[in-house]
Order: C-alpha cells, then sequence, then structure tokens
C-alpha cells in the first residue's frame, strides 16, 4: 500500500482508487490475468443486465429489455474494454446502477435511494473523473421531467456532495495533466465513428418520441449518449481531453435507444399484409424482432471478430519487444522517446536485457513511479555524446510530440548527430535504430 500511495503522489492520480481496489483484490486472490481481467467481464454483463431492466421498466416490453441488454453486449467499444484490466467497465456498471436508481427516483422520494445514487455516482467518478459527466446527462432529463419539489432538493444536494467530494481530487490530478500530452485532436475516422454513433441515437430518439411509442426512453438516453461525449470534444477548444474510453457508460444511452427503436419497428409487422389474424401478427412480430436483431448482430460480427485478435490493442507490447531484442547488438543503448514509453520495458524486460538505458536516472522500483525518473536535460546530452549506436522507442507517426526539456534534447540529438539506420513500425509504436555513422 505505501508504495501505490508514493506512485500517486507522482502519476496516476486519477486511477489511484481503481489501483486500491485492484490491490485488495489480487490480495484476496493472486489469479494472475484472470484477477486482473474479471472485474471488467463481470462490471460488463452486469451493465447489459442493468440497460435491460430499464429498457424494461421504461417500456414495459420484455422484448426492448432484452435488445437492449444484447445491443450494449455486443458494442465494438464495450467488448474491448471487458477484455482489459482497466476501470472503464466498472465505470459504466456504476453509471448503469445510478441510472436506474435515477429512473426509479423519477416519479417517487426516497431519500435512502438518493443517498444510493450519489455513492454510485462519487464511486463511478473516483474509478474515472469523467463519470461526473453523468449528472450532467441525469440533470437534463430530471429538468425535463418536472419532477417533485422533494426531488428537486434532493438531486441538487447528491449533485453537490458528489462533486464537493470529488473536488480535492480533481485539484491534485490537474497537477499531473502532463500523462495526457500525447491525446491529440480526434481523426477524421473517429469524427465519422462520434457523428454516425449520435446520429443513430438521434434518429431513434425522434422515431420514438413521435411515434408516441415510449418517450420516457429517448428523454433518458439521448442525453445520456450524447452529451458526456459532446461535453469532452467541446472542452478539446482548451485541452484535447477526448478519449472514447473515458466515456465508455454512454453506450448505454446508445443500446437504450437502439433496443427499443427495434422493438417498435417490429410492431409495424402487425400490419403486414399477410398478417390478419392475432397469431399472424405475433408471428410476424416475432420474426421481425428476430430479423432485426440478427441484421443489426451481423454488422457488428466483423468487428467483434477482430476485437478477438491482437492488432485490435491499442499497442502490440510482444512484437515491440520481439523488434527489439532482434534489432540490438550487444553494447548498443536505449532511448525511450518519450519517457512515457519506458511501460513497454516493463512488459518483458528479459528482451531489453543487456541496453543501456541512456536517459534513465532512477528505474520505476526505486523511485516509486510508473516509468522511471529520468535525468536532467544537459545530462541526457551528455550521456548522448557518447553512444555511438541507440535504439529508439516512440509513439507511431502523427502523434503529438510531448513536451518538456528532456523531449526536446532526445529529438534534436538524434536529427543532428546520428543517422537512421532502420526502422520497425509495430501496432502503436515505432523503434528505430541509430548510428553516428553511415554504415551503421
Amino acid at each position: 500500500m505505501p508504495e501505490i500511495l508514493d506512485l500517486l503522489r507522482d502519476a496516476d492520480a486519477v486511477h489511484g482508487f481503481y489501483y486500491l481496489c485492484m490491490h485488495f483484490l489480487f490480495s484476496a486472490w493472486e489469479g494472475g490475468l484472470v484477477t486482473l481481467r474479471l472485474p471488467s467481464v463481470v462490471a460488463t454483463a452486469l451493465t447489459a443486465g442493468l440497460v435491460g431492466i430499464i429498457a424494461l421498466r421504461l417500456t414495459a416490453r420484455p422484448a426492448a429489455g432484452l435488445l437492449s441488454g444484447l445491443a450494449f453486449a455486443v458494442t465494438p467499444e464495450v467488448q474491448m474494454y471487458a477484455q482489459e484490466g482497466r476501470s472503464y467497465a466498472m465505470v459504466s456498471a456504476l453509471v448503469a446502477v445510478s441510472t436506474y436508481l435515477f429512473v426509479t427516483l423519477l416519479d417517487r422520494v426516497s431519500k435512502i435511494r438518493w443517498l444510493v445514487y450519489a455513492l454510485a455516482v462519487l464511486a463511478a467518478s473516483l474509478l474515472h473523473e469523467f463519470a461526473v459527466l453523468t449528472l450532467l446527462a441525469h440533470g437534463i432529463t430530471f429538468f425535463r421531467s418536472q419532477p417533485p419539489y422533494a426531488n428537486r432538493r434532493y438531486f441538487a444536494i447528491s449533485v453537490g456532495g458528489v462533486l464537493v467530494c470529488l473536488l480535492p481530487l480533481v485539484l491534485f490530478s490537474v497537477g499531473q495533466s502532463g500523462q495526457v500530452s500525447w491525446i491529440g485532436r480526434p481523426g477524421l475516422r473517429e469524427w465519422f465513428e462520434i457523428g454516425g454513433v449520435a446520429l443513430v441515437a438521434l434518429l431513434c430518439a425522434v422515431y420514438l418520441s413521435r411515434s408516441g411509442r415510449s418517450a420516457a426512453v429517448p428523454a433518458l438516453a439521448l442525453p445520456l449518449a450524447v452529451v458526456p461525449t459532446a461535453v469532452l470534444l467541446m472542452a478539446a477548444v482548451y485541452e484535447h481531453m477526448y478519449v472514447d474510453r473515458y466515456v465508455l457508460y454512454a453506450n448505454i444511452g446508445f443500446a437504450l435507444v437502439i433496443g427499443t427503436a427495434l422493438v417498435f419497428l417490429a410492431d409495424h409487422a402487425k400490419h403486414l399484409p399477410f398478417a390478419r389474424s392475432p397469431k399472424a401478427q405475433s408471428l410476424s412480430q416475432s420474426l421481425s424482432v428476430i430479423v432485426l436483431a440478427v441484421a443489426f448482430a451481423a454488422a457488428i460480427l466483423p468487428v467483434s471478430v477482430h476485437m478477438r485478435t491482437p492488432d485490435s490493442r491499442k499497442d502490440n507490447v510482444t512484437a515491440i519487444a520481439a523488434g527489439v531484442e532482434e534489432m540490438s547488438e550487444q553494447g548498443d543503448s536505449i532511448l525511450f522517446a518519450p519517457a512515457r514509453r519506458r511501460e513497454w520495458m516493463l512488459s518483458y524486460p528479459d528482451q531489453f536485457a543487456g541496453l543501456a538505458d541512456v536517459a534513465l536516472k532512477d528505474n520505476p522500483s526505486a523511485s516509486g513511479t510508473l516509468q522511471g525518473i529520468e535525468l536532467s536535460a544537459p545530462a541526457i546530452r551528455q550521456r548522448l555524446a557518447r553512444v555511438e549506436r541507440i535504439i529508439v522507442l516512440s509513439d507511431p507517426k502523427g502523434q503529438p510530440l510531448d513536451a518538456g526539456a528532456q523531449e526536446a534534447v532526445k529529438r534534436e540529438f538524434l536529427e543532428r548527430d546520428f543517422v537512421e539506420c532502420r526502422r520497425e513500425e509495430f501496432k502503436g509504436g515505432q523503434a528505430t535504430l541509430y548510428a553516428r555513422s553511415a554504415s551503421c
């Protein structure tokens, strides 16, 4: 525990609550990757179930609950983070819990449920700060529903309590914002994906509202599906901070409108010419639900298969480590530019054995930090002056360059005094061999 607290003073304060949770879990069960990933799997299953229950409560249609839960489960982004040892699936589960409680509180007053609601949102926000945007999405739904006066007071108290409790973490983690300097603007493909998801959610919401089928679903789901993402994108005008996993829970809203719309679309099958008897109408409706669900699943299937391959990961650390081992010779040095890429070495230390880490002052274990502590810029310059061959591990092409004197010195020295001999690109990064002479 002291080592975790020591780490959080310098890095990853935003993930501190998750680290503590996993520390206690590993203390109870040292199950390796199973222990690491099982919370995400369980959390995703719980979220899918809660999405189904919410849809059932709002529509009184079991099919709407079933398809909404399945829509959440098969969403590619959800599938990805159901596999990973990160906090985002757990955040989604807590947002789903808070959303279910929120739905039950729209038409009743309960101090205990408001307290549990606030605790669920707070726990989600402690796992990742951007979960607090759930309050904004719920607030839009809440004040449009014209709630009882007592509930207005309890909602205001809940929001205020969450913000006050979260404020110290926010203020502390702002000092570590350099950790996310790698975040850039969304690319063209991401904009299409973001816009496509928002458009589909909007069309489904408009259909449900105008058809008079279930106005309660879009009133709840559309703000949750759109608002958190929109806020992060607007905030990017000041500082880039949008990453899809930060608002993974927005898929709860997306799944609710998709699943519900599919069911009510299937209702139109009752009016087909051949569906004249009640039995034929029921059969036609059931077949329509199945056809729509299968069509949706078929559209998702190629992506789902891709999610279960190494290429779906953010980076392929195995391939990077193997490439370094194949590229290096005895006496070579290694440089991580930026320094945060030193985490690749932590996964496969044997492949990096024998390579002198030029910029490193204190390793992660000795310094109690995530990536170790690097030398000052002048000291890095002095060490690079004595190097003949060096392997540089860096971000993929097109990634924003990290700021800082140390990183600037690395780039300047490599461009001025070294010749690029060989470059290997991998998923999520690249390894480049430099030498002082063109013969390499």
